[in-house]
C-alpha cells in the first residue's frame, strides 16, 4: 500500500485553519477554491468535483476538534482503497503546520495523488493566508 505525506507551513493561526478544514461541506469555498470546484454533502459523505475533472465520493470518518484532525476515505474508482487525514498543528507567532497523509491502492496512483495533494496544499496556503477569523 502506498503512503503519501505532505506538510506545509501556513501563515495563519490554527483556529482559523481548523475552522475552514472542519467545515467539510464548504471546502470548495473556504479551503481549496478552484482546486475543488463542487462539494455536496450527502449523509455522512461528500461528493467532490475537482478542477481536473475528477469526481469522487468521500466518507467523512472523523472531525476531531480536540486534535484538530479530519479523516476521510475516498470511495470508488480509481481507488481500491483510500484513507486520508489532515491535521493542523500550531507553530506559534500566528503560524501553523498542516500535515496531510493518504494511504491508497493501487500503488500506481501514488504520483497522481501526491501531485494533487501538493496542488491542494498550495491553494490552501494561498486561501488561508488571506483569511480572517470567521470569514466564509
Amino acid at each position: 500500500m502506498a503512503t503519501v505525506q505532505k506538510e506545509l507551513e501556513i501563515g495563519q493561526t490554527r483556529s482559523v485553519i481548523w475552522d475552514a478544514v472542519r467545515d467539510v461541506g464548504a471546502i470548495h469555498r473556504r479551503l481549496v477554491p478552484g482546486f475543488v470546484v463542487e462539494c455536496t454533502l450527502e449523509g455522512d459523505s461528500r461528493l467532490l468535483k475537482f478542477a481536473n475533472g475528477m469526481s469522487i465520493r468521500e466518507l467523512i470518518v472523523s472531525v476531531d476538534d480536540r486534535t484538530f484532525r479530519h479523516a476521510w476515505s475516498a470511495r470508488g474508482e480509481p481507488f481500491t482503497h483510500h484513507n486520508a487525514s489532515l491535521q493542523v498543528f500550531a507553530q506559534g507567532d500566528g503560524r501553523s503546520r498542516v500535515v496531510w497523509i493518504a494511504d491508497l491502492l493501487p500503488d500506481s496512483l501514488v504520483d497522481k495523488v501526491g501531485e494533487m495533494m501538493s496542488q491542494g496544499l498550495s491553494v490552501m496556503k494561498k486561501t488561508l493566508e488571506g483569511a480572517s477569523p470567521g470569514k466564509r
